[in-house]
C-alpha cells in the first residue's frame, strides 16, 4: 500500500499547495484594531475624595453590614441570570472549538461487504463477493481566511458572553444591595410613622379630654382622629411595599417570594459608608465597565464576520484522498497486495450567485456599522452614568443634611405647639400643622439617608466596582469557563 513519491498525483498535490501559499499572501482579510473611546481627560463633576482600589472591587463591604454582605455573596452563588450567562459563555467556548476544527482535516473510516449474483429462473448462476477497509480524508485549505475569521469571530463572541457574564455580576450585587437598603428604609420610615402615631394618639386623647371638660370642640377631636388614621394608612402601604420588596430579594437569591421574610422582617439599620471612592479618570472606567468590553468585542466579531463574508467571493480549495484494503475475499483482505489509495485535490467558486455572496458582504458590513455605533453609544452611556451618579451622591448628601435641620426644628416646633394648644395660647390647627411637618420631614429624613447609600451603590456600578464577585461563583462552574 504505498504511496509513490514520483506519482503524478502527489506532485499535483505539491504543486496546489505551494500555490495556495503564495496566494495565501494576498489575504483578503482586514486586520482589525480595537477603537479608542474618546474620553475626556477629566469628570466634569467633582468627584468624591480618592478611596481604595480594593474597596471598589467589594464595594459592598464598605457599608459594613454583615446581612448585605451574606446576601450578595449567596446571590451570585444562586442566582438564575448568573446561571443563564454561565451556561452562554459555555456554548460560546463549545462553538470556539467546533469553529476550531474546520482549519483541520476531516477523516472518516469506513468498512462494507458487498455480494452480487446473476440470477435464473431456479436461483443464482454464480455469486461474487468483495470487502474492504478504508480511512477518508479531506481538507479545506484556508486559501483566503475565511475559516479563520469564523474562528476569530466566535472566539471574540466568547469573549463578549464572559464581560456579558460579568456585567450581570456587577449588575446582580447593585441590585441586591439597592433592594436591601430600600428594605431597610422602608423600616425605618415604619418605626417613624409608628412613633408618629403614638404621638398624635396622645394628642387625640387630650382633646377628647378638653371636649369632655367643655374646652375643646368636637371638630378638634375628629381632626386629630383624622390626623391618626392616615399615619396609620400611611403605615400600611410601607409594610406592603417592605413585604413586596423581601420578596424581590428572595427571588434574586433564587427563593420562593417568602423564602426571606423569617430573614429580614425584623428591622435593622440603613446601611451607610464613608463616601470615599477610586473614581480614577474617565477612561480607566470605560475599561473597567464590562458592558463597554462586551460591547468591543461584538464589534471585533463583526469585524470578523465581515472578513468571512469577503473571503467567500473567491475560490475554495480542498484536498481529498483515501487509503484502504480491497479484496474478494476476507481472507485475504489483510494480505499485501490488497491496498488501494487515491487522491483528488480540487478547487471550486460559485459563478451564479455572484450577487448574493456581494449583498452578504453589504450586510455584514452594515452590521459591523451598527456594531460600532451600539459601542460608541455605550460608551456614552458609561460616561454619563458616572457623571450622573456624583451628582446625585453629592446633592443628596447635601439634601440629607439640610432634612436633618428641619426635622430638628419641626421636632421642636411640634413641642412647643402643642405646649401652647394646651395652654390656649393657639388654635389647634397649629399643633396639626406641626405633627403632619414633623412626619413629612422625619420620613423624608429617613428617605434621603437611604437615598445616600443608594447613589453611592449606583456609583459604584457605573465605575464598574464589584469584580470580586466573580470570585464567588462556585468553582465547579468557574472552572468550566475557561474549558
Amino acid at each position: 500500500m504505498p504511496f509513490a513519491m514520483n506519482s503524478p498525483m502527489l506532485h499535483s498535490v505539491v504543486l496546489l499547495a505551494l500555490v495556495s501559499t503564495v496566494v495565501s499572501g494576498c489575504a483578503v482579510r482586514r486586520p482589525y484594531a480595537a477603537p479608542v473611546p474618546a474620553a475626556p481627560a477629566a469628570w466634569s463633576q467633582d468627584a468624591p475624595p480618592p478611596g481604595d482600589q480594593e474597596q471598589l472591587a467589594a464595594w459592598w463591604s464598605a457599608f459594613d453590614d454583615a446581612e448585605l454582605s451574606s446576601l450578595v455573596e449567596r446571590a451570585v452563588r444562586a442566582n438564575l441570570d448568573v446561571k443563564t450567562a454561565i451556561s452562554r459563555v459555555r456554548e460560546a467556548r463549545a462553538s470556539v472549538r467546533s469553529n476550531r476544527a474546520g482549519l483541520r482535516p476531516t477523516i472518516d473510516a469506513s468498512a462494507s461487504a458487498r455480494a452480487s449474483g446473476n440470477g435464473k429462473e431456479a436461483g443464482f448462476a454464480g455469486t461474487s463477493q468483495s470487502y474492504s477497509l478504508g480511512l477518508d480524508a479531506s481538507w479545506e485549505l484556508d486559501v483566503f481566511g475565511g475559516i479563520r475569521s469564523g474562528v476569530e469571530a466566535a472566539e471574540a463572541t466568547a469573549q463578549a458572553r464572559l464581560e456579558d457574564l460579568r456585567d450581570v455580576l456587577v449588575s446582580l450585587a447593585a441590585e441586591v444591595a439597592l433592594d436591601y437598603i430600600d428594605l431597610r428604609s422602608l423600616q425605618r420610615r415604619i418605626e417613624i410613622a409608628r412613633s408618629n402615631v403614638a404621638l398624635q394618639e396622645q394628642t387625640l386623647d387630650l382633646t377628647q379630654l378638653r371636649q369632655q371638660a367643655g374646652i375643646g370642640t368636637d371638630l378638634e377631636v375628629q381632626q386629630a382622629l383624622s390626623n391618626v388614621e392616615s399615619t396609620r394608612a400611611q403605615i400600611a402601604a410601607l409594610e406592603r411595599q417592605a413585604s413586596q420588596t423581601i420578596h424581590g430579594l428572595s427571588v434574586l437569591l433564587a427563593e420562593p417570594p417568602g423564602g426571606l421574610i423569617g430573614e429580614l422582617a425584623p428591622a435593622g439599620p440603613i446601611p451607610v459608608a464613608l463616601i470615599a471612592i477610586a473614581v480614577g479618570v474617565p477612561a480607566e472606567t470605560l475599561r473597567r465597565r464590562p458592558d463597554v468590553r462586551s460591547a468591543e468585542r461584538l464589534l471585533a466579531a463583526q469585524w470578523a464576520q465581515v472578513n468571512a463574508a469577503r473571503a467567500d467571493l473567491y475560490p475554495s480549495f480542498r484536498l481529498a484522498g483515501s487509503i484502504g484494503l480491497e479484496s474478494l475475499s476476507i481472507a485475504r483482505l489483510l494480505l499485501p497486495g490488497a491496498g488501494a489509495w487515491s487522491a483528488s485535490p480540487s478547487a471550486s467558486t460559485r459563478l451564479f450567485n455572484r450577487e448574493q455572496l456581494h449583498q452578504n458582504v453589504v450586510t455584514q458590513s452594515e452590521r459591523q456599522a451598527q456594531a460600532a455605533l451600539t459601542y460608541e453609544s455605550r460608551v456614552l452611556g458609561a460616561l454619563q452614568d458616572v457623571e450622573d451618579s456624583m451628582t446625585g451622591v453629592a446633592q443628596e448628601q447635601s439634601r440629607r443634611d439640610h432634612l436633618a435641620a428641619a426635622a430638628d426644628a419641626a421636632q421642636q416646633a411640634a413641642d412647643l405647639s402643642l405646649q401652647l394648644y394646651t395652654a390656649g395660647l393657639r388654635d389647634f390647627r397649629e399643633v396639626l400643622d406641626a405633627q403632619r411637618s414633623l412626619l413629612t420631614l422625619q420620613d423624608s429624613l429617613a428617605s434621603s439617608t437611604a437615598s445616600v447609600s443608594t447613589e453611592l451603590v449606583r456609583l459604584y456600578k457605573t465605575l464598574g466596582g464589584g469584580w470580586s464577585a466573580e470570585t464567588m461563583v462556585p468553582s465547579d462552574q468557574r472552572a468550566s469557563l475557561t474549558r
